[in-house]
């Protein structure tokens, strides 16, 4: 029963790696994210089990069948339900006394200060796809000096990427601009998130990979280990204990292939490397979309 609740009993074993004065300051910061999908949702339930109370959550969209293999709110029972409204409620039911503003219109120029006012950290869980909205909300945390944390869902991986106020920023790291397409603001952001590239050799069908119909293939397994590398820098961050790396520097890890990579370019998708690589993408990529037709 929720009157027999104790913050203190159900986030106890956290102590150890935090003190009991870390876990009150857990307690009581906000985090923001934006998307409750394949990372999103397991990044909420990561950070409710941590003992934070507080949170801003947006998704305008609602669980369906082919959310399964991903998702940790989509069941046969949540078919059909906002995905806002689902999460929230697992989340209550992990801490009763957890405070959620749900924006379940997704997020836009309307409610974007509203969805930031007072956080502390943003999480990233927007779809991959979600350019203009991804672009404004990272550029609107700048602006707010709120920390922005992506932990992308690479195949069986995480790549991880920190955007600190005082760092590179998010368009300049990814090096995109207004006016671009969006298969090159695809092309962009998936070079510029995983330079190593480490899911590339064991992606066993390339048809899979279609950015015209903004669908590609995704693991729970990449999932759930964003959810443990997100949920570790945003501890960091609030707690102001230990290194966070920031882009340009950033770190990928790999669980199929058993490597993890640290990465670092110091002018982002512009310098050598990254260039290089964005031209290979753009013609793999323009290969498998004709050999899709």
């Amino acid at each position: 029963m929720v009157a027999d609740f104790s913050y203190e009993q159900a986030f106890s074993r956290n102590i150890g790696w935090v003190t009991r004065a870390e876990q009150e300051t857990l307690r009581g910061k906000r985090v923001a994210i934006a998307g409750l999908g394949g990372v999103g949702g397991v990044h909420l339930l990561t950070l409710v089990r941590l003992g934070i109370e507080r949170f801003h959550i947006a998704d305008f969209d609602t669980f369906d069948i082919v959310n399964f293999n991903r998702q940790v709110g989509a069941a046969t029972s949540t078919l059909g339900e906002r995905k806002t409204t689902v999460l929230a409620r697992m989340a209550r039911d992990i801490n009763p006394n957890v405070e959620l503003e749900e924006f379940d219109e997704g997020i836009d120029d309307a409610n974007r200060a509203a969805f930031l006012d007072g956080v502390d950290v943003y999480v990233d869980g927007l779809d991959f796809f979600a350019f203009a909205a991804r672009r404004a909300v990272f550029a609107a945390c700048r602006e707010l000096g709120i920390p922005a944390v992506t932990a992308a869902p690479l195949g069986m991986g995480v790549a991880l990427l920190n955007f600190m106020p005082r760092t590179m920023s998010f368009d300049r790291y990814f090096d995109v601009r207004d006016g671009m397409t969006d298969n090159e603001l695809a092309v962009r952001f998936l070079v510029g998130l995983s330079p190593a590239m480490l899911q590339r050799r064991y992606l066993v069908d390339s048809s899979a990979v279609n950015f015209a119909d903004r669908r590609g293939p995704s693991t729970i397994i990449a999932c759930q280990l964003c959810a443990g590398v997100a949920a570790a820098e945003t501890l960091k961050i609030l707690l102001q204990r230990g290194r966070v790396t920031a882009a340009p520097r950033g770190v990928h890890f790999d669980a199929f292939r058993n490597r993890m990579v640290k990465t670092w370019r110091p002018g982002g998708n512009r310098s050598p490397a990254q260039r290089i690589a964005i031209r290979i993408a753009r013609r793999q990529l323009a290969a498998m979309a004709a050999q899709a037709r």
